[in-house]
């Protein structure tokens, strides 16, 4: 007897359907399962067996093909479990064979129980556009599949309830809709960090437009405080923004039961010595790396000169891109990459260069070896960057209270706002994504800026990548001063982003 089951299977973040198809024939007694299975599928065979045994089931005495279909799609992960499971106790005839229009994903345990499973998000908005009327789910991931607005999702704890459901035994409840809590953790505030003006009015426009930033400062100077706070003033996630943050972070296994929609921001600190693989993504099953960990978010590193730089150099491409494929003998996958990176490091391998206390020994030698670390293309990529000095004694005395997150928060959403009604609300684009034509049409020059420009343009030997970099600051500057047009005073301050050159500091 035949009889196909409906499920789904994942490649890169998308998912796509699947057909389980079992075939019982008479012959010696045997299972076998082909449709490019990779090992955890193959091995699939004694799961299934033992939870049919363990459920109280009748497993056959037969001849046992499962073709996973199409059979020209890799099949990868233990999600395939309950619908080979479900497929052959239907045409074993041990259940009744479910509806065409139901779906059947979730990892069987020895005991009959039935584990949760990652990637279960874009596995379920598959099931959406496929047309899927219930999607039959493990009870750990239920909440995540309800995301996808689609399906009637129903979780499941055993294969023993499932059996009783689809004969008629048993009522199986549909999960409610998942809606996030209006409560928040507290967040580190920008309200601790005492002076440093300058760099919390550079971070509040990189957070504005969604700008790269360097920020160049001696030891103990605030760096990393000050980075580790851009979260609490980058603006709030849209739903879209946030299922597709939430499909990343599902395929890695980084969703929670409680928590299955990423609601903040992500903010990505990789340590120096990241791979390559763990940097951009990769592997023998390709799997996103920290770069689309951060999509839509904040990608942090510290002590920028540290990396390899040919780990810094992948990072060109998908910066410009917003995306970043990786290719293998196998096929190609292609994954989001929209980040804001945020860079900090010393001046030099000392960390004293240019500070007035003159503790810095390094030779001239010494520091220009450790800057050029960092290659020229990839400082071209960056639009800010800012210098952060040593605080003053004075500034750590001070009893005036900083100002808070909150408050930065607010003029960093207004800005936001303009941007979304610029590009459209379906867009998703802010000033840091400007193309040409975006370019052309809202980052015009007066005669007067045009003359500042030009001036700066022949006296720092900018690019044209850095010009256009330049505008585009002047934009999420002028956006934060509620101004339609580009004003002087907008893109001198934008220009000044950019004055900073390194092993110019002495």
């Amino acid at each position: 007897m035949i009889c196909s089951v409906q499920t789904l299977g994942i490649s890169g973040i998308c998912g796509s359907p699947v057909s389980c198809e079992c075939f019982i024939s008479n012959g010696l007694p045997g299972f076998e399962i082909v449709g490019l299975p990779d090992a955890a599928v193959k091995e699939a065979r004694e799961r299934v067996r033992a939870a049919v045994k363990s459920s109280h089931l009748k497993f056959p005495v037969s001849r046992i093909t499962v073709n996973l279909a199409p059979a020209s799609q890799k099949k990868a992960g233990t999600h395939y479990d309950l619908p080979i499971l479900l497929s052959i106790l239907a045409a074993s005839g041990e259940v009744r064979p479910p509806r065409e229009d139901c779906a059947f994903l979730g990892e069987v345990s020895l005991d009959g129980m039935i584990r949760g499973v990652s990637g279960v998000l874009p596995m379920a908005l598959a099931a959406k556009q496929a047309g899927i009327r219930q999607l039959y789910v493990p009870a750990e991931n239920a909440a995540e599949a309800t995301l996808a607005r689609g399906p009637e999702v129903i979780p499941v704890h055993t294969v023993a309830e499932l059996a009783e459901g689809l004969n008629g035994l048993a009522q199986l409840q549909p999960e409610p809709l998942w809606v996030p809590e209006q409560t928040r953790e507290p967040e580190p505030d920008f309200r601790d960090v005492l002076g440093q003006e300058n760099v919390k009015r550079a971070l509040e426009i990189a957070a504005a437009g969604s700008h790269n930033v360097l920020l160049i400062g001696p030891p103990g100077s605030g760096k990393s405080m000050l980075s580790k706070r851009l979260p609490s003033i980058l603006p709030d996630m849209t739903w879209k923004e946030s299922l597709e943050v939430s499909q990343i972070y599902s395929v890695m296994g980084m969703l929670s039961a409680k928590n299955p929609l990423v609601t903040r921001r992500p903010f990505r600190s990789p340590h120096h010595t990241v791979s390559n693989a763990g940097l951009v993504g990769g592997g023998s099953n390709p799997k996103p790396g920290e770069i689309s960990l951060a999509h839509k978010g904040v990608l942090f590193l510290d002590e920028l000169p540290e990396f390899r730089k040919d780990s810094l150099d992948l990072m060109r491409q998908p910066l410009e891109d917003g995306k970043v494929t990786i290719s293998r003998v196998s096929g190609s996958t292609t994954y989001p990459a929209e980040f804001m990176m945020v860079c900090a490091m010393n001046p030099c391998k000392c960390g004293w260069y240019g500070d007035p206390s003159g503790r810095c020994k390094c030779s001239q030698q010494s520091v220009e070896n450790y800057q050029s670390r960092i290659s020229g293309p990839m400082l071209d990529r960056i639009d800010i960057i800012v210098e952060v000095p040593s605080v003053h004694f004075e500034d750590l005395r001070s009893r005036a209270e900083a100002e808070a997150s909150c408050a930065i928060k607010e003029r960093v959403n207004a800005a936001r706002r303009i941007q979304l009604e610029r590009f459209g609300d379906g867009t998703g684009m802010c000033n840091a994504r400007m193309g040409p034509q975006e370019l052309r049409s809202y980052c015009a020059l007066s005669d007067d800026c045009a003359a500042i420009m030009k001036q700066a343009f022949d006296t720092m030997g900018l690019t044209a990548r850095s010009y256009d970099r330049i505008l585009r600051v002047a934009r999420t500057i002028a956006d934060l001063d509620g101004s339609r047009e580009i004003a002087l005073p907008h893109l001198a301050e934008a220009i000044q982003y950019r004055a900073v050159s390194l092993g110019s500091r002495g």
